[in-house]
């Protein structure tokens, strides 16, 4: 045992948890959060009151909230996976029949003053499930099919319930998140090139059942793909959104307009510039510099995971980190693809940033437990 490992054993347990919090990711969380803030201030032409208050109030609960995630020892989260997955999931069957409406899709539970989107839970909880059963699991039978068949059908049940609020965006971030945790797990390449097959066809009979009455989206996602692949031939109907966000990210330039001089944002030409589209706000005022150096903490906070992750000798802590920043990283590749015009509008919110109670808890609740992993790995 090294002299530093010897003292450390004498501090007392709570505090030694403390010093071995990954503070560095700490920090850059806190920065993306803090540049959300300032942007939902920013929109709305320096009114503290209208978004970025209760911003503010839902950050530093998630703040709270990961920090008691982070001090409890992972073999406790280990063992609450499948616990966790079964609420999530329920919540999800009781979307169905009482979730709240809004925006034309049932996806929300009303509890006070918080709507609870038990679909962004379900991210993160599939995630902690699937870590602990490859955890579970022998290395010989990770490729066999009936082992395979578990984790897909642990991933798709969800997706369908999902699917059928309509959630498109999500229904895509679950089968990516499962699909990542299975890869990194070390199933075999060869299943992933036949669901990229399947997932080809798939994509060829969304537009094959187009105007049958079996079609398989509903007619606004149909008019999504339509504006993603010419944007220009509705501009001042489903284009609109795509179209201004395209201008407000040009017109940035390299070092933006200025802080509070967004013409786009304050003008209300880009509609939901404090939730999906919030990243071009940040363009427009900041330009080219601002919203690459927002890529670059994005890039640190991921890399920070996936060093700990390489470093954990625990298998779960090792899967569930991995988890965790694949789908921090799906909600960012995303977004921006969304709101450059490389994929279509599918409401996906830009994590940290983005104006949304729900998904601010879950991503902080999920470094919470990539911080328990990271403090309560064997040393």
């Amino acid at each position: 045992m090294s002299f530093l490992e010897s003292r450390l054993k004498q501090v007392p347990t709570g505090l030694r948890k403390v010093l071995f919090v990954n503070w560095p990711l700490v920090v850059l969380v806190t920065a993306v959060a803090a540049i959300g803030i300032l942007m939902l201030y920013s929109i709305v032409g320096g009114d503290f009151d209208v978004w970025a208050k209760r911003q503010t109030q839902v950050f530093v609960a998630g703040f709270v909230a990961m920090f008691v995630v982070a001090m409890v020892p992972i073999w406790i989260w280990r063992n609450m996976a499948g616990v966790a997955y079964l609420v999530s999931f329920a919540l999800l069957i009781f979307v169905e029949f009482k979730g709240s409406i809004g925006m034309g899709a049932q996806r929300w539970i009303e509890l006070g003053p918080i709507n609870l989107q038990p679909s962004e839970m379900m991210k993160f909880t599939l995630v902690m499930l699937l870590a602990s059963y490859y955890d579970w699991l022998d290395n010989k039978r990770i490729s066999k099919p009936l082992w395979v068949l578990v984790p897909v059908l642990l991933t798709v049940a969800p997706t369908i319930l999902v699917l059928m609020q309509p959630n498109l965006g999500t229904s895509l971030m679950l089968i990516l998140g499962g699909g990542a945790v299975m890869f990194v797990a070390g199933v075999s390449l060869w299943y992933f090139a036949a669901i990229a097959s399947l997932a080809t066809g798939a994509v060829a009979a969304v537009f094959l059942t187009r105007g049958t009455p079996w079609q398989l989206l509903h007619d606004y996602q149909y008019r999504r793909i339509d504006t993603f692949l010419d944007p220009s031939a509705d501009p001042l109907g489903a284009g609109y959104n795509i179209m201004q966000a395209k201008i407000a990210l040009g017109s940035g330039g390299w070092s933006g307009k200025g802080f509070m001089q967004g013409t786009q944002s304050r003008l209300n030409f880009l509609p939901e510039k404090h939730t999906d589209f919030i990243f071009t706000t940040l363009a427009e005022e900041f330009g080219f510099i601002g919203a690459f150096s927002l890529l670059i903490i994005y890039a640190l906070i991921i890399g920070f995971c996936l060093v700990s992750a390489m470093q954990n000798k625990d298998r779960f802590s090792s899967l569930l980190i991995m988890g965790v920043a694949a789908n921090f990283f799906f909600y960012i590749a995303v977004n921006l693809s969304m709101v450059m015009g490389m994929a279509p509008v599918v409401g996906v919110p830009l994590p940290l940033l983005s104006y949304g109670g729900s998904a601010m808890l879950v991503i902080l609740v999920g470094f919470g437990l990539v911080q328990s992993a990271h403090i309560h790995r064997p040393r």
